[in-house]
């Protein structure tokens, strides 16, 4: 099978709002800093600018305050677009304010009608689409989005999340078309039977949450082991600044839609 896996050049992003400080944490804690998250996302943006994508920067939505996760909102593929329906309640009107912006850039727009999926939970390879079942996505959610998948001649396949994970992506990401960097918690699981991997080394397991992007790496600045464990397999890293995003329990996939138009 046949998939864009890290070729791209186009996405879409969210200014971050100011009631993004307000934003979902599975613990309570210290509440990010509005300016800090807004030079994190900028720096984001300018990361992917550089890589040659062209960026898609929708206003801000006061009325979400996760709004600037827009990956949990949709899936986006070279010839079409899937409309998610995200698991936590107060996010389910971000879809619907998606809608238009898919609909300018893709002529066919599925959308998933019962169920519960974030985007956060799908890991796509060459050799099939990861949905991971989590307290986000649930296993109806992830069996409408399996035939949705098929309609595009995709093949996608259910598969569980470690418990006290939010996302499946918050523990895994694809580095090239036979390599996923993992926790060791989630490798020990089995599900990427097949492929070469490479484990973070522990207490630096939001590193997992990397992003591919041509010919580099998107990754963390927190976690030198992890930079230095994908410098010596000779990725081109990006290090980006995550400590604020990271408040509420986000990484750097998250912030984007990522295709190739």
């Amino acid at each position: 099978m046949t998939t864009e896996t890290f070729t791209f050049n186009r996405a879409i992003v969210r200014t971050p709002s100011r009631s993004v400080t307000n934003g979902l944490a599975a613990v309570a804690g210290e509440p990010p800093d509005f300016a800090g998250i807004a030079r994190e996302h900028a720096a984001y943006v300018n990361a992917l600018q550089a890589a040659g994508v062209e960026v898609d920067c929708l206003p801000a939505l006061e009325a979400f305050p996760d709004s600037i996760f827009v990956e949990d909102t949709a899936l986006v593929f070279r010839n079409a677009a899937i409309l998610l329906r995200p698991g936590a309640p107060t996010r389910r009107g971000e879809a619907a304010e998606m809608a238009p912006a898919l609909q300018r850039h893709f002529d066919k727009l599925l959308t998933l009608s019962y169920g519960t999926v974030d985007g956060g939970d799908v890991l796509t390879t060459g050799q099939g689409v990861f949905i991971g079942r989590s307290g986000r996505t649930n296993a109806e959610g992830a069996a409408a989005l399996i035939e949705l998948l098929t309609g595009i001649g995709l093949r996608g396949q259910a598969v569980t999340t470690p418990p006290g994970v939010l996302h499946f992506k918050s523990d895994c990401s694809l580095l090239d078309e036979e390599t996923i960097l993992s926790t060791a918690r989630l490798s020990a699981s089995g599900v990427f039977q097949g492929f070469r991997i490479i484990t973070v080394p522990e207490g630096e397991e939001g590193a997992a949450n990397a992003v591919r992007i041509n010919d580099r790496l998107f990754m963390s600045d927190a976690c030198p082991r992890t930079a230095d464990l994908l410098a010596r397999a000779n990725y081109r890293l990006v290090a980006l600044p995550t400590r604020e995003i990271a408040l509420i329990d986000a990484g750097l996939s998250c912030m984007s839609l990522r295709w190739q138009a």
